[in-house]
């Protein structure tokens, strides 16, 4: 991921950048903006410390971009004029579109496999490693379901991207549990 370091002091001032130009855009924000404000810039802000480098930030970052409200936020923690941000929406999905008939593909072999598991006769015999390939199928599908972008992923690309998104949760985490002890320092000193 990085100098983790840096990464962190990158997030940090794309975060504050962000949400700063969010509430200048609300002035009277009730708490369930505020979430959102806070949440949004800091997904766009983490996202953009990965130098869309890995899908998911690029989901992330093209999610975001969709939502005309959001889509000013998002050029302005990128630091990118409306073309270029556009033109990286319409990248970013046309990357995603081949990797759909993927998965179709394999839900047809998926589909084909089971018929073929039952009609065998060694049904009893492989009953555990069918269960234990079931199990696998499941929690993948629940990985894929938690990782922006995962469900257009293979097995290999989902592991390291979810590796890498982690690191960068762990990243985003630690910093702003920096920020809530600093501003409790501010408002109650001791």
């Amino acid at each position: 991921m990085g100098n983790s370091r840096s990464v962190k002091q990158e997030f940090l001032r794309k975060w504050i950048k962000g949400f700063r130009k969010y509430s200048s855009q609300k002035k009277n924000m009730n708490m369930v903006e505020r979430k959102k404000a806070i949440k949004l810039s800091a997904d766009i802000a983490m996202a953009s410390t990965r130098n869309k480098t890995k899908r998911w930030s690029q989901v992330l970052i093209a999610n975001a971009s969709r939502d005309g409200n959001n889509k000013l936020l998002t050029e302005n923690i990128l630091d990118s004029s409306p073309q270029n941000s556009e033109k990286m929406v319409r990248k970013n999905l046309i990357n995603l579109s081949p990797l759909c008939s993927k998965r179709v593909r394999s839900r047809k072999v998926l589909r084909r496999n089971r018929t073929m598991i039952h009609k065998s006769s060694k049904e009893n015999l492989m009953a555990s490693s069918i269960a234990k390939r079931l199990t696998i199928q499941k929690r993948t599908r629940r990985l894929k379901s938690l990782l922006p972008g995962g469900e257009f992923m293979d097995g290999v690309s989902l592991v390291e991207e979810t590796l890498d998104y982690i690191e960068s949760l762990r990243a985003q985490v630690e910093v702003m549990r920096c920020l809530v002890t600093a501003s409790e320092l501010f408002i109650n000193p001791s």
